[in-house]
């Protein structure tokens, strides 16, 4: 039997590392990367939050098994992270959690307020009043490409709209290429926040009938003052590279902003906003790991 490992909590994590073109092992009880020239990276155990699997990529069943002992999350992308296919359970799941979620998103009332709770956190402003969800969800749509539009105005980058063929990701013009790399990058800490809390990352309240369905709730929340001005200012230079100068610069962001430290809170508070009450936890139940105002551990990452 392997030995018992404790998890380093999330708040002392890297965020997002992402790998490509290797096989992802484990060496000496260490996470490393072997490419094509046998030369190996060495990954950190524990100071992972989320690996970003791109395309190339190969997994050893001794990694996955690490991963799971030490709460990193896999993730499995497209190139460039146009696509996000699957994800590896890190541990942490509850079932009065995922009850309690499961709760609020089955009652009409309660999942409007979260839905409500949600708009008001984007929008810094209260939704309008005696609206649907699907009608908070058109007037949200509307608002969200105005904003794109303003934001791009103020890098100076010509947009049309947000539009990409996941199917042919180099065709897209180098904005979209930016904003899909760049909201790869916050779904997989999203993701990996919600799962160290204990909730389920497909019982969404605004998006629903995918298994990222909370994932894109939440991390919308954060989009526009965080990734969103990140992937503009990145594609107003033009790069040769577009997805890995938006990868290191979202990486550099996320830890200097330590957004880790807020999502869990702000999860606690959307659901809350449900007003139903959450249920007493179970004994053996281990909290979640929520942030604190400590500094992000600074650890090894590949770009």
């Amino acid at each position: 039997m392997l030995p018992p490992v404790k998890p380093i909590p999330i708040k002392d994590r890297v965020s997002v590392v992402f790998v490509d073109k290797g096989q992802l092992d484990v060496l000496d009880g260490a996470f490393v990367v072997v490419d094509k020239n046998g030369v190996r990276t060495h990954i950190p155990v524990g100071g992972i939050a989320c690996l970003m699997l791109e395309p190339g990529t190969r997994v050893s069943h001794a990694a996955v098994v690490l991963a799971a002992r030490v709460g990193c999350l896999l993730v499995w992308i497209g190139d460039g992270g146009v696509r996000l296919y699957a994800s590896g359970q890190p541990g942490g799941a509850r079932a009065d959690r995922l009850l309690y979620q499961a709760s609020l998103a089955l009652d009409e009332a309660a999942r409007l307020k979260v839905v409500r709770k949600m708009y008001a956190l984007r929008f810094k402003e209260e939704p309008p009043a005696h609206r649907s969800v699907a009608q908070l969800r058109g007037i949200e749509g509307a608002r969200v490409r105005k904003m794109y539009e303003l934001i791009a105005q103020k890098h100076k980058v010509d947009w049309i709209w947000r539009n990409y063929d996941y199917t042919k990701w180099e065709s897209g013009d180098i904005p979209n290429r930016c904003l899909s790399a760049a909201t790869a990058c916050l779904y997989g800490i999203a993701e990996a926040a919600i799962l160290a809390a204990g909730y389920a990352p497909a019982v969404g309240f605004i998006h629903t009938g995918k298994p990222q369905s909370f994932v894109y709730d939440i991390a919308d929340i954060f989009k526009f003052e965080t990734v969103v001005p990140v992937a503009f200012r990145i594609a107003a230079t033009k790069p040769a590279n577009p997805e890995r100068a938006v990868r290191i610069d979202c990486r550099d962001f996320f830890r200097q902003t330590r957004i880790l430290h807020r999502i869990i809170p702000t999860i606690e508070e959307v659901l809350a906003a449900g007003e139903i009450p959450l249920p007493a936890p179970p004994e053996e139940s281990v909290s979640p790991a929520i942030p604190n105002k400590e500094s992000l551990g600074d650890v090894g990452h590949r770009g």
